[in-house]
């Protein structure tokens, strides 16, 4: 195992695209030979080592550079159980050496360009543009700001470099009024209401338009997951657009896992044009969930929080990220999942307002069971001074049945399932009511959340049990409100 980090090194160093001059190799194969037995270095070519308490990102096995997933926890990481979840090791790293604001920069994704080859060169190119003389009297002037204003002269241009111009500050979105009519309702003060409807897995649209139908008069916004858990299903897009010629107002998903920095791009615009105004971006599931053969498990090309930000960008300064202006550009409502429980709620507040600055407007929650729990994460997003910047939608299912319960508590990451709903579950499973009992857990939740300050409405997710949603909209008391 490497000297400084808790993991292991999860594959061999990256090799270069095409061949490098002697003078490149050489330093390579110095910085392989140094930054590998201690850092476990995979020579990304795009080294971030400073701003993550000196434990290397590529070893998370999803090759994310700005933070946990969803399915983080302090045990392990749910990709690969033999080995710990790489950035909780970080964010616990960094908050105990008080580095943690650090974790607050939104760091670029890899250029390829670059992938095996050395860092250092780049750092010694950076200072001796600032000035060999300058270097020198910034780190012996023997003040702590002096040494950091110009370690940073250095560092920040490599790590960020003109097409990214990534940092740690709040960009609120520039247009005015409401890109969609859930941005509208959430601006009114609305409590409000959206609701996951599951894609058909072939191409009849049949039961897909049914449920739209069924439950459009009941919710502000309806969600289409894209392949949820690494399954393939029809597409987010095309169900978004389906829901559209419905007149229902959708919310699109779309994941890291599945697209490319150009595809990303492209199937926003392409969404925009066909009147899609709300998108979701996950980073998505592993691979590691879904059915064999497996896809390639090791890299994310675009993380959730660099999708925002590619986004907002594109939406807000009208330019791809390559540069190139947008005449017209789109418009939309941006969002971005929350995992209150996945672990350590301090960080998971850290992570939630990584997503704020880089352009989230709204969260949709994982699945949350214990209300009660909530309020200290709620506290902590509170102390990151994010609660007025976003608005959160937090996430309820209906239990269908015991097995249902059971199955989340141990297998999906990041849902936390109380001791007492899964007994509640059992005992209704031995008298044979567990759908009724599967609803009134879910009415008494959002019961406790409603008056949550800082919660502006509920996340349904049904998982194939839609049904379900017009009763508990109906008794809880929510639903479809006139706008002023």
């Amino acid at each position: 195992m490497p000297g400084f980090t808790p993991g292991r090194r999860y594959q061999p160093p990256f090799m270069p695209f095409k061949r490098q001059p002697f003078r490149k190799r050489a330093l390579a194969k110095i910085e392989a030979a140094i930054k590998g037995p201690l850092f476990g270095c995979r020579m990304c070519g795009n080294c971030l080592l400073q701003e993550t308490a000196f434990i290397c990102p590529m070893e998370c096995p999803k090759g994310l550079r700005n933070g946990p997933c969803g399915g983080s926890t302090p045990e392990r990481c749910y990709v690969d159980a033999s080995r710990p979840c790489i950035w909780y090791k970080i964010y616990e790293r960094s908050f105990k050496l008080g580095r943690e604001a650090l974790l607050l920069e939104v760091l670029p994704p890899m250029d390829w360009n670059k992938a095996g080859t050395d860092s250092w060169g780049d750092v010694f190119e950076q200072a001796g543009k600032v000035g060999i003389k300058n270097v020198a009297s910034g780190l012996t002037s023997g003040g702590a700001d002096s040494v950091s204003q110009t370690l940073d002269s250095i560092f920040r241009p490599v790590r960020q470099p003109g097409w990214w111009q990534g940092d740690s500050e709040y960009h609120a979105p520039k247009y005015e009024g409401a890109a969609s009519e859930l941005e509208q309702r959430l601006k009114a003060g609305e409590f409000v209401v959206a609701a996951e409807v599951t894609p058909p897995l072939s191409v009849n649209t049949g039961k897909l338009k049914e449920n739209i139908e069924m439950l459009k008069p009941y919710v502000t916004a309806l969600n289409f997951t894209d392949s949820a858990s690494a399954i393939p299903r029809m597409s987010s897009l095309a169900c978004s657009k389906t829901a559209l010629d419905l007149d229902a107002e959708p919310v699109m998903q779309i994941t890291g896992r599945d697209n490319t920095r150009v595809s990303l791009q492209s199937n926003v615009i392409g969404a925009s044009a066909l009147g899609v105004r709300n998108v979701l971006c996950l980073t998505g599931d592993s691979m590691a969930l879904g059915p064999g053969p497996q896809g390639r498990l090791d890299i994310v090309d675009l993380d959730g929080i660099q999708m925002l930000w590619v986004l907002r960008r594109m939406r807000d300064e009208g330019k791809y990220l390559d540069g190139r202006e947008i005449k017209f550009p789109p418009r939309y409502f941006l969002g971005a999942a929350a995992s209150p429980f996945a672990s350590n709620m301090k960080f998971q507040a850290l992570r939630e307002q990584k997503k704020v600055n880089a352009g989230a407007q709204f969260f949709q929650t994982n699945v949350v069971f214990d209300a009660d729990a909530l309020d200290e994460w709620l506290n902590e997003i509170t102390r990151r001074d994010i609660l007025d910047k976003v608005y959160i939608l937090i996430g309820i299912t209906p239990l269908k049945n015991y097995k249902t319960a059971a199955y989340m508590a141990k297998k999906i990451p990041g849902v936390f399932v109380p001791e007492k709903v899964l007994k509640r579950m059992e005992a209704a499973k031995e008298k044979g009511n567990e759908q009724e009992e599967g609803l009134q857990i879910a009415l008494e939740l959002v019961e406790k959340i409603k008056p949550k300050q800082g919660v502006s409405g509920i996340h349904i997710m049904a998982v194939g049990w839609e049904e379900s949603v017009p009763r508990i909209v109906t008794e809880a008391g929510l639903g479809k409100k006139g706008l002023p």
